[in-house]
């Protein structure tokens, strides 16, 4: 192994937590603070210390779903082997995914949270260290109680103990279950707790086109700065969005032309409303709604078939497909539908996505994001008009904002949610994913 000089590639923050002793290292804070850089780099100068000695020895790294490892925790492992200069020295599969030392056979596993069964029930010996990455995205601390034992019970005799690193940014909502779950181990002498932003980097490794991004931020919502890069748990308030960041305009400006178009879909029938929210995307990185389908059948004595809805969608597509010149890039509805879904594909031979919902403020998180990045416009139309009525009176419901599963009102939401849906499952896209 080449020779590397760690403490030009680690900030000062964080020397107490790579040289701790305690077993449970708990690293939380702001985006951008490079916090699971250093737990990476941590885990393989730790291997490689031991492969050097000519032992085998294994690291679990784990995330709240199998499909979000590769981009993720298996990358970012791979970035840190990379800067080591040990690449040459390790073979590498994404199934199983594992990434595996050619001479001892020592490796890095790669689990999804999702199955706490199959967790449990993982024996590779020779475990020294389990990284829980995105530790606030699991649905409580089950899956941590019950697979930890498991791991630290194949802890190789030459090993002092197994390492646990738990890495996050704190969720918005204060009562969420890991906010208070870690507030509780504040006072446990085996963790080591620590809280890091991206003003603790004194390295230089954030960019100015980072910097100026992050005052953005800073500038258009100061309380979603707040949370997302001081790791701060501000609090959701009653309104979900603030409606002054939803920009309204005449037009797209000149110097500015679309490259996409995304649809995102909402669907009722008897005495919920339709919403289907088209969404340009332009060369500027800039997002507008550039209309909106809305059908409430509240308003109607007969109501519309799903084949009669299934052709009105069909038909407001089409009017922004000829209006702007540009096929539908994606088009997203809500997973739980099933019937205009299945009427569309019938109809037109197209299969709509179906969303991979995630937990409510996850969801209007990517919504807020572009948001507070100051990238999202809405076109004046009277569609736009419903659209932006129903995410000004969006709130979160007061029963259940202080507590660790808040819920919106299910009111005035459909458009909140073809917006949603849209800006999930295309967020790589539009530059939402972290």
């Amino acid at each position: 192994m080449q020779t590397v000089q760690l403490s030009k590639e680690i900030n000062p923050h964080f020397y107490d937590m790579w040289t701790t002793d305690k077993p449970y290292i708990v690293c939380k804070g702001g985006r951008g603070s490079f916090k699971s850089s250093v737990i990476s780099l941590k885990l393989v100068t730790t291997m490689m210390k031991y492969i050097q000695q000519g032992k085998t020895v294994n690291v679990i790294c784990i995330r709240e779903n199998q499909q979000y490892l590769r981009d993720s925790v298996y990358n970012q492992i791979l970035w840190a082997i990379d800067l080591l200069h040990v690449s040459d020295q390790f073979q590498t599969r994404v199934s199983p995914m594992i990434i595996r030392h050619k001479v001892t056979g020592s490796t890095f596993y790669f689990y999804g949270a999702n199955d706490p069964m199959k967790l449990k029930s993982n024996i590779v010996g020779n475990v020294i260290a389990v990284w829980f990455e995105e530790f606030s995205n699991l649905k409580g601390p089950d899956v941590f109680d019950q697979s930890v034992p498991t791991f630290i019970r194949q802890k190789p005799s030459f090993a002092k103990q197994v390492k646990i690193y738990i890495s996050y940014n704190p969720p918005r909502n204060p009562y969420a279950w890991v906010n208070e779950w870690v507030t509780q181990r504040e006072v446990d002498d085996d963790y080591f707790i620590d809280h890091s932003t991206y003003l603790d980097d004194e390295l230089g490794f954030t960019t100015k086109q980072q910097l100026k991004l992050i005052e953005q931020y800073k500038k258009n919502d100061p309380d979603y700065y707040r949370w997302l890069y001081l790791g701060e748990a501000v609090g959701l308030g009653t309104n979900v969005y603030n409606i002054d960041l939803f920009k309204v305009v005449d037009r797209i400006p000149d110097d500015e032309y679309l490259t996409d178009i995304f649809y995102g879909l909402d669907t009722g029938f008897m005495v919920s409303a339709t919403a289907c929210v088209a969404l340009g995307f332009t060369n500027k990185y800039n997002a507008y709604v550039l209309d909106t389908f809305y059908y409430d059948p509240t308003k109607y004595a007969r109501k519309l078939s799903a084949q009669e809805q299934a052709e009105r969608i069909h038909d407001f597509i089409d009017s922004m497909t000829n209006k702007y010149g540009l096929y539908p890039t994606n088009m997203t509805i809500d997973s739980a539908d099933g019937g205009i879904y299945t009427q569309y594909w019938q109809m037109y031979s197209v299969q709509w996505s179906k969303v991979r919902k995630l937990g409510e403020p996850e969801m209007i998180d990517r919504v807020q994001d572009l948001l507070a990045q100051g990238r999202l416009f809405a076109l004046k139309t009277p569609g736009n008009e419903t659209m932006l009525d129903e995410h000004k009176k969006y709130q979160w419901d007061p029963a259940t904002v202080n507590s660790d599963k808040p819920r919106v009102i299910k009111e005035y939401d459909h458009s909140c949610d073809a917006l949603k849906y849209l800006c999930l499952d295309n967020e790589q896209i539009l530059g939402l994913s972290a």
